[in-house]
Formats: C-alpha cells, structure tokens, sequence
C-alpha cells in the first residue's frame, strides 16, 4: 500500500499548474459537498432525532474516515471534521428548503459546475486528471487540499 505521501506526491504531478491549482482548491472541496449532498438525501427509515434521519452520506462518511484513517491520523481528522461540516450543512439546506429533494437538485447543479472547471482547470495545466490512472486518487483529491491547509498552519500530515 502507498503511503499518503506518495499518493500525494504522485497527486501532485498533474497539478503544478498555478490556475489549475486554484481550481482544484475551489472545486474539490465543492465536489466533495455535493457528493455529501447528493447521499444526504437518500433518508433511510431510521429517526436518530425528531425530524432528523439517518443518511446514506452518515454511513459513507465513516467508511470514507477509516479510509483517510489507514493513510494518515492527522488528515483524517481534519477530512472527518470537514465530513461533519458537510453534513451540518446538508441538514441545514435540508431544513430551509424542506426538502431532501431541494438538496440533492443543489448538490447535483453543484456538482456538474464544479466537474466542468476541474476539466477545464486540466485542459490549461494540459495533463489528464489522476483518477484516469487510478480511481483511489477522488479519495486523494481532499486530502490533497487538506494536507495544503496542514502546511499553512503549521500542521503535519
């Protein structure tokens, strides 16, 4: 198994490009919202408080942290942290449009934009996205993100 910084290294070799980059620091964390979004409004019958029902997103979510968890503990703590802002978020448009279905018309919007610029912000770096080589590397996308958040606070991966 790579270690995270190998995945992040190899991450990195088709994302050296400045505006490509920025993209990428927009997009990814989008993509990974709507993702969030778009499981957050498949309600399962289970009531885990008034009003509020277990997602597909709250079952993902943990598989996704012990994902992060087998690369690097301080990454995954920052992406499970991110993960529950996600969700937080999720309820919370859930709430003020009423609807699971207003949610995921949002996240599916969302999502297709974001997609669109990340293929545009590789069309200017002129290197083909990394899941092409291995689907892993939409796992490794985020933490691509966080470990540059990591390096700007002071924080090691």
């Amino acid at each position: 198994m790579k270690s995270i910084n190998q995945w992040l290294d190899e991450y990195a070799v088709s994302h050296q490009n400045p505006t490509n980059k920025m993209v990428h620091f927009v997009c990814v964390p989008v993509i990974f919202f709507t993702v969030v979004g778009l499981l957050y409004s498949i309600k399962l019958p289970i009531e885990i408080a008034p009003n509020l029902y277990l997602t597909v997103a709250d079952i993902v979510t943990v598989l996704v942290a012990i994902y992060y968890f087998t690369l690097s503990v301080p990454l995954a703590i920052g992406m499970v942290l991110y993960s529950a802002l996600c969700l937080v978020l999720c309820e919370v448009i859930r709430r003020a449009t009423g609807s699971y279905g207003y949610l995921a018309l949002i996240s599916l919007g969302l999502f297709v934009l974001a997609w669109i610029a990340q293929f545009w912000g590789h069309k200017v770096e002129g290197k083909k996205p990394s899941f092409i080589k291995d689907l892993q590397f939409l796992m490794i996308g985020p933490a691509w993100i966080m470990s540059f958040i990591y390096k700007k606070i002071g924080l090691s991966i």
